[in-house]
């Protein structure tokens, strides 16, 4: 018989998908400071919460066992770029009006990352996921087309992401111990830069935007790695088909909140565009549910037997 879904492994990922939806209303009360001093700010604080959290955990344990993989030191240092990259990509996105661009590209993030398995992995896929595939990339050459540019937010989002997520699965550490030496590799730099901003040069705290904009800088750290961390706890406790459903969450939050709350353009053009990819998420989510259904009575069958 197989087991019920973990309730608070569930609770987690889908409350962590939720923040993550809605997490632009937190970047736009910053829109007066510049977007990399925020990124650089998330940087620091984050790290300070992530490095702590690891040390009051484990102590110096799980950076001995890092240190350990050689492999895993300088993946987790490209795996950094990349991360800070897609962080100040979407902050100075929000910021700038594009929040619905946002959201297309983490539409097609699962299926940007299902391409990189095909050429790098060299995953093979089946016909329904070609579909998928075909339906996604038709939707972002119409959104190309009506708009005369691609549009470079989101596949700048969906790839530095997609490759995020590769060099990850390619060193297979504890989530929460690699973005602790990610945040350690990121620390350094940023905090240089914010110490710099500091010193004269229009910084969060000493600038003229108030007490205020210094709190929401320092809780930003909280905002970026409490949902890391709930993530990481939730998705060992539930199927990774459940993940792949509850993962459409966060870029339908960011959607509404660009259409309802930012104001921001959704016309007949760019809903068709945005429908085409939709409808290739559908096939891939549901082709997916349908083959992990099938698997789990024949692997119950074998376990009784």
């Amino acid at each position: 018989m197989q087991a019920g879904i973990d309730r608070r492994g569930l609770a987690g990922t889908a409350g962590t998908f939720a923040i993550w939806g809605v997490v632009p209303v937190y970047w736009h009360l910053l829109k007066l400071v510049p977007s990399f001093q925020i990124m650089a700010h998330r940087v620091v604080w984050s790290a300070l919460l992530v490095v702590g959290w690891l040390l009051l955990r484990d102590g110096l344990g799980w950076l001995r066992r890092l240190a350990s993989q050689p492999r895993a030191l300088p993946a987790l240092a490209l795996s950094s770029v990349l991360l800070a990259f897609n962080w100040g990509l979407y902050i100075w996105a929000v910021n700038a009006g594009h929040v619905v661009e946002t959201s297309l590209g983490y539409f097609i993030n699962p299926l940007v990352n299902v391409v990189l398995g095909v050429l790098v992995l060299h995953e093979r896929l089946r016909r329904l996921q070609w579909i998928a595939v075909g339906c996604a990339a038709a939707g972002v050459a119409w959104l190309t087309w009506s708009a005369g540019s691609p549009p470079w937010i989101a596949l700048g989002l969906a790839g530095s992401f997609g490759l995020y997520g590769l060099v990850r699965k390619l060193v297979a550490v504890d989530p929460v111990a690699g973005l602790g030496l990610e945040s350690l590799y990121l620390f350094l730099p940023a905090l240089g830069y914010v110490l710099w901003a500091e010193l004269g040069h229009g910084g969060g705290f000493t600038g003229d935007w108030g007490l205020g904009i210094g709190l929401l800088l320092v809780f930003g750290g909280a905002v970026t790695a409490v949902p890391l961390i709930g993530f990481a706890y939730g998705v060992r406790r539930i199927p990774l088909s459940v993940v792949g459903l509850l993962q459409y969450i966060a870029p339908t939050l960011q959607l509404l909140l660009g259409v309802w709350f930012f104001r921001e353009p959704f016309d007949a053009s760019r809903a068709l565009g945005f429908g085409a990819i939709w409808l290739g998420l559908a096939i891939y989510a549901g082709e997916g549910l349908w083959r992990s259904r099938r698997r789990a009575p024949a692997a119950s069958g074998r376990a009784v037997g």
